[in-house]
């Protein structure tokens, strides 16, 4: 490992950041591919029942992967936090403390959606011509969830080390399997959304792989003995940082789930509009989620070090850079965003609902950029408590109650549904500030 690369406690912040962020981003991206591709190849050569299976089965597994990566985030923070103080050799106890415990909790996840995949379904309130093919892509998902499970940790692993390209190197080679995977199986041999089941499976199985390859190959900080294998200090330490954030993106992506099965109620049209939108809305999230994940290795490194000044002024840096881009997004889903659901799908009502959809939520592309800047600083800082109160006040204060309202109007419309998405993360920055100041006033050296 290249240790001035990965030291971000000197030089100019952007100068660092954004190399570190670049991959971070990359990996993100092609994450966000292995859906869309699923999505693009059902919608081309699939059925529509197919299209609101993948849909509604995705958004299942996007609930899964994002409280797994915020889980996760403890031990980013932690390795980060260790690398900053020089005490590398604490990281070895960590990691095994970890994979005890994500194994444990993929045995979990394993049986909750292998028995009850068709029940998932039907409180996902999916359209009764799809409930057969979604319980199919939940349940193929779930016999693949350790690879999914093992891939968010190992790359929270090279994120804490201050090496973002490595992530993005074996998610690269996955996301090639997938698009062959569903080429193969979904255009070829019909199996429509269990062929994009499959295929995304075996691609986060070849992702793990690869990952453990390069984890093995390169010269550790650190060694894993057979006693960290635990639930040890190290590990309740990156749990009590990582509990709070996943707890807050469980209820989150639950909140999202209420969102599409509000949104089911329209139909089967509105379901696979809903669908498409949410895979443009993933790539639009990109930059501030790889901002967020970025400035958390980045601060908790600075406070490690004691260099408060500093990740300050990352987090201001963060906040620049996201909302110059998110402005350039938020043009392209507020004004071209036909054209981006017309990707996925060549049924007219289903691209005018994507896009319908979109123009409610692209505010969301410029606001977002300011409150994930600020997540990943009070991240950084360990504070995910209160990351988990801003963000679970929002959701449930906010986004659903606003959400369900607008569904149940007579002219409901998912615009007016989209924008529940913008006006919660405005409430959210409100209150991130009002914390940020106070902490400011109570402690000038520690938030």
């Amino acid at each position: 490992m290249n240790n001035s690369k990965s030291d971000f406690t000197q030089g100019r912040i952007l100068g660092k950041l954004i190399p570190f962020m670049m991959p971070i981003l990359g990996a993100l991206i092609l994450q966000a591919a292995y859906g869309a591709v699923d999505l693009l190849v059902v919608g081309r050569f699939g059925t529509t029942e197919g299209l609101s299976a993948v849909s509604t089965g995705s958004q299942v597994l996007n609930l899964v992967t994002f409280v797994i990566t915020q889980f996760a985030m403890g031990v980013t923070v932690l390795i980060a936090r260790y690398i900053g103080e020089k005490r590398p050799e604490q990281i070895g106890a960590l990691i095994g403390g970890a994979i005890v415990v994500f194994t444990m909790i993929s045995v979990v996840l394993f049986v909750v959606m292998i028995i009850f995949s068709r029940q998932i379904a039907v409180i996902m309130q999916a359209p009764k011509e799809a409930v057969g093919l979604t319980s199919v892509y939940v349940k193929i998902c779930g016999s693949g969830i350790f690879f999914i499970v093992a891939y968010n940790l190992l790359s929270a692993i090279f994120r804490g080390l201050g090496d973002s390209k490595s992530p993005l190197i074996f998610v690269a080679v996955a996301c090639v399997i997938n698009i062959v995977g569903d080429l193969v199986l979904v255009a070829g041999f019909n199996m429509n959304a269990a062929g994009a089941a499959i295929a995304t499976v075996a691609a986060q199985a070849v992702s793990v792989v690869f990952a453990l390859v390069l984890l093995f190959k390169r010269k550790l900080p650190f060694k894993i003995t057979k006693k960290d294998f635990s639930i040890n200090r190290h590990c309740r330490r990156a749990l009590k940082v990582g509990l709070p954030l996943a707890l807050q993106e469980f209820l989150t992506q639950i909140s999202f789930l209420a969102l599409c099965a509000f949104v089911n109620r329209l139909g089967l049209q509105a379901s696979s509009g809903y669908g498409v939108a949410c895979k443009i809305v993933n790539f639009a999230m990109l930059i501030p989620s790889s901002l967020m994940q970025s400035m958390a290795s980045f601060v908790s490194q600075n406070v490690g070090a004691g260099n408060e000044k500093r990740a300050k002024k990352t987090m201001f840096a963060g906040i620049g850079v996201g909302l110059v881009i998110g402005c350039i997004v938020f043009l392209f889903v507020m004004f071209k965003g036909d054209l981006l659901t017309a990707i996925f799908t060549t049924d007219e009502a289903v691209i005018q609902n994507g896009y319908d959809y979109l123009k409610g939520f692209a505010l969301e592309t410029i606001v977002t950029a300011i409150l994930f800047s600020m997540i990943g600083y009070f991240n950084g800082h360990d504070k995910t408590v209160w990351v988990m109160i801003q963000g679970l006040t929002q959701t449930l204060l906010v986004r659903l109650p606003f959400a369900y309202y607008m569904s149940i109007q007579p002219d409901a419309s998912l615009t007016k549904i989209g924008m529940a998405a913008p006006v919660a993360t405005i409430f959210g920055i409100v209150l991130n500030v009002v914390f940020y100041i106070l902490c400011n006033r109570k402690d000038k050296k520690y938030i």
